[in-house]
């Protein structure tokens, strides 16, 4: 299960979000650090289930005529203001659990109705272009001074004859996340010493900003987009950044009302149905959330998870079933279970994912779609359909 963390200054919604998103209650207040520990929970990434391409929709409680939501693990941690790196706020406590994260949703207050250490000023006061890259910063500096604090020890290791800087750099990185392919990766976009003792402050500054950028991508929701400025989505839309607009408030309102039976509306749809009774209230409040998503296509809460795993972490989900003809598993259910891998995975990925046995006792794999045999080299797509072949079935 891939994870994601909600980021960003106190108050910006980033709580409302997360309730949103995984209908886990938390608590939700107009004040700097309403969330303390961090809030975890599941959400879900949405995309087309292979169901469509059959005469009769699958049975999972996860499709939804179509629809299909692949459990993505979501944390909500404690705002950050500026200087979390040196510890200001709850920023070493906010920082070490990003750790876990394989990407960030950086939240923004693109109403402008927050300052920076994210208490309530009035709407439009204060610039939300500024908090575009206030996370990536912190965390930057966050992880330039574990570099700077541990490199003493790299700078002792070098002396030895097998020394290898991409080996000693992934130990020291393995708890921000980073892998030996993200340290060479970082390495051969930099220009740097080959003797670590020569490397500079701006050297490891560096190497801290390559190796964030590729191990915690950060896409910017741009919420309380019902209140924003429209110059304030213009300007952040035009910066170098993924930007999603969105209603958090707008989406919990619609999943506590679907919950109700009081709307028809699915995670990630353009619109929505009244189908319930409804005081003139709440069918006016209704009604002004969905003018946001006629502009922005949605409430933006699911584009933005979506825009994430799907985007960011380029990631592509694969449905592995025991019988290629019917699509079931074991007891007859219909394309009951759902993996993301990365892009370029193989059979074999896809074995080791579902479980290590599967992985270790793999014989081949069949293309469910046609009924054909794959080679384990195969590069498998999005809405592929699998049979694995295992000595450990």
């Amino acid at each position: 299960m891939r994870s994601l963390a909600l980021a960003g200054k106190p108050n910006a919604g980033k709580s409302t979000f997360y309730q949103a998103a995984t209908r886990a209650e938390v608590d939700v207040g107009n004040y700097p650090f309403t969330t303390i520990d961090a809030n975890r929970g599941v959400t879900h990434a949405r995309t087309d289930c292979p169901c469509l391409d059959r005469d009769e929709r699958c049975g999972s409680e996860r499709c939804r005529d179509g629809k299909r939501y692949v459990p993505v693990e979501l944390f909500d941690v404690a705002g950050l203001v500026p200087g979390a790196h040196e510890g200001k706020g709850l920023g070493n406590q906010f920082l070490d659990e990003l750790t876990d994260a394989d990407a960030i949703l950086n939240v923004v207050d693109a109403s402008g109705g927050t300052n920076a250490e994210g208490e309530p000023v009035e709407v439009g006061t204060y610039d939300p272009v500024e908090e575009v890259d206030f996370v990536e910063r912190e965390m930057d500096q966050w992880l330039a001074g574990i570099v700077d604090r541990n490199w003493e020890g790299v700078e002792r290791k070098s002396r030895s004859p097998d020394f290898d800087i991409d080996e000693v750099l992934t130990d020291m990185l393995t708890g921000f996340g980073a892998t030996v392919a993200d340290v060479a990766g970082s390495l051969r976009a930099l220009d740097y010493p080959e003797d670590p003792i020569q490397w500079t402050d701006e050297h490891r500054a560096a190497l801290a900003r390559e190796v964030r950028a590729r191990t915690k991508p950060l896409v910017v929701v741009a919420n309380k987009a019902d209140v924003a400025p429209a110059e304030n989505l213009e300007r952040l839309r035009a910066t170098d950044k993924p930007v999603i607009p969105a209603t958090a408030e707008g989406e919990l309102a619609l999943r506590t009302a679907s919950d109700a039976d009081a709307v028809d509306y699915d995670p990630g749809d353009p619109d929505f149905e009244v189908v319930g009774d409804v005081s003139d209230a709440q069918r006016e409040g209704l009604e002004r959330i969905r003018e946001v998503m006629a502009e922005h296509g949605g409430t933006g809460v699911q584009a933005a998870i979506d825009a994430a795993v799907y985007d960011l972490l380029d990631r592509i989900t694969v449905f592995p079933v025991q019988n290629e003809t019917r699509w079931t598993d074991g007891a007859g259910n219909v394309l009951p279970d759902a993996v993301l891998l990365p892009r370029g995975a193989t059979p074999p990925d896809l074995a080791y994912a579902i479980h290590t046995d599967i992985g270790e006792g793999y014989l081949h794999a069949v293309d469910a779609r046609s009924d054909r045999r794959i080679g384990e080299d195969h590069e498998l797509s999005e809405g592929d359909v699998i049979k694995i072949v295992s000595t450990a079935n």
